[in-house]
């Protein structure tokens, strides 16, 4: 990587980081929550994916001041928002003020993905790196972030937590704002159509022409994986830690005088080991056939959702072992979906091309969470990890579907059978 691939993959480093702190301490806090307000999961899970549903919703048209305004300008606003936002979660008196925060936050960090991907896809030379190094600093904040919730919460509460979660916000927010570099170097050199700011479309007619030109065959089955693949997250995840919490095997243990859950340790060890999926995912792609890749990490993960239930009645090693794994794969598919979304559209509607499958990945996708409040409040794990596995067979089917059509593809821009 030159030092303009280092510097656009550092400054979005820094965003995703601090993108997934926030988004996956959420379900740290459920368990506090749901006493802190006395709520069901059902209730409680309807207002988290409503916030998830607001990244995705806002994604749209955040991908398309992204093909028109500087993707740092974008993410930086996103940093200071995200941070406001939890400032008012800390300080909620009641579920309708926590609610109001978690809303806030959703259309704030609505801002990052479409900005971030879009500059790395543009910004970068060897992009599939760059997508694994934005991916390992992801999980870095998706591991640390509930990690850290997790021990300070066994010494204080969760309102002294989520108001020091301001820090690390503030301190991205300053240092990226230093950083300089070239926005479309990555597509000038591919010798790809730049998209440089204000020259995304201008317009509901050129708003509309762009998006079918965007909807291939292959961008529209690619858009479908990024649905499934959102549900499943969101209903892996969201109840994850409660779920984790009930197991006899994940009891709390008391040390020095202090009560400790391991099961919030084993979740943060599970988020820790997707920055390796995360990694190992980007490498993949920049050495292998991206659809191959795709339909095996898909069946991969349908598999180990089936194993997870029983996991938890086999002992603590099986556990933790099938536990790592769903962490691994989950993660090492994001890469591989990033790298879908770049292959399959043209580098001159990237922001548009983002927008649209995190409007799937994060909007429709938060329905995910809902649906594992409902399915635990009204049934068990099993039938939730089962919903899991169903839409990861899906995608694989789909993505089988675009390995067949797709015998050959460039490095940049759309596939040569599209």
């Amino acid at each position: 990587m030159d030092r303009n691939d280092r510097a656009v993959t550092a400054f979005a480093m820094l965003g995703h980081a601090v993108f997934h702190t926030y988004e996956l301490v959420i379900p740290i806090f459920v368990v506090s929550w749901l006493e802190a307000f006395s709520t069901t999961p059902a209730f409680l899970g309807v207002i988290v994916g409503a916030s998830y549903a607001l990244i995705g919703v806002g994604a749209l048209p955040t991908g398309l001041l992204a093909d028109r305004v500087r993707s740092k300008r974008l993410i930086l606003a996103c940093l200071l928002g995200m941070g406001g936002a939890f400032g008012l979660v800390a300080a909620a008196p009641t579920i309708g003020v926590l609610t109001v925060g978690l809303l806030v936050w959703g259309a704030a960090a609505s801002l990052y993905h479409p900005a971030g991907l879009a500059l790395l896809s543009r910004g970068t030379k060897e992009r599939g790196t760059a997508f694994a190094y934005h991916g390992v600093a992801g999980n870095v904040g998706v591991a640390t972030g509930p990690l850290l919730a997790a021990v300070l919460l066994a010494f204080v509460g969760w309102r002294t937590v989520a108001a020091l979660l301001l820090v690390p916000v503030l301190l991205a927010a300053v240092v990226g704002a230093r950083l300089e570099f070239d926005e479309t170097a990555g597509t000038s050199a591919r010798g790809a159509d730049d998209a440089t700011a204000g020259e995304g479309p201008h317009g509901l007619a050129a708003f509309l022409a762009g998006s079918r030109r965007l909807f291939t065959v292959g961008f529209g089955l690619v858009f479908a994986i990024g649905i499934l693949y959102g549900v499943s997250y969101r209903a892996t995840f969201t109840f994850l830690p409660d779920i984790l919490a009930t197991l006899p095997l994940l009891d709390p243990i008391t040390f020095v005088g202090r009560s400790f859950e391991p099961s919030q340790y084993v979740y943060s060890g599970l988020l820790l080991v997707g920055g390796f999926g995360q990694y190992v995912g980007g490498k993949l792609v920049d050495r292998a056939r991206l659809e191959t890749v795709l339909v095996g990490g898909y069946v991969a993960l349908a598999a180990v959702a089936l194993a997870f239930v029983p996991s938890t009645k086999a002992g603590l090693a099986p556990l933790l072992v099938v536990v790592g794994v769903l962490g691994f794969l989950t993660f090492m598919i994001a890469p591989i979906n990033q790298e879908a979304i770049s292959t399959y559209t043209p580098a001159d509607a990237r922001g548009l091309s983002f927008g649209y499958t995190y409007t799937a990945i994060f909007g429709v996708g938060a329905l995910g969470s809902s649906l594992a409040g409902l399915i635990l409040t009204r049934s068990t794990p099993t039938a939730l990890f089962v919903v899991v596995a169903a839409c990861a067979v899906i995608a694989a089917v789909i993505g089988g579907t675009l390995r067949r059509r797709s015998p050959r593809r460039p490095r940049d821009g759309v596939t040569a059978d599209d």
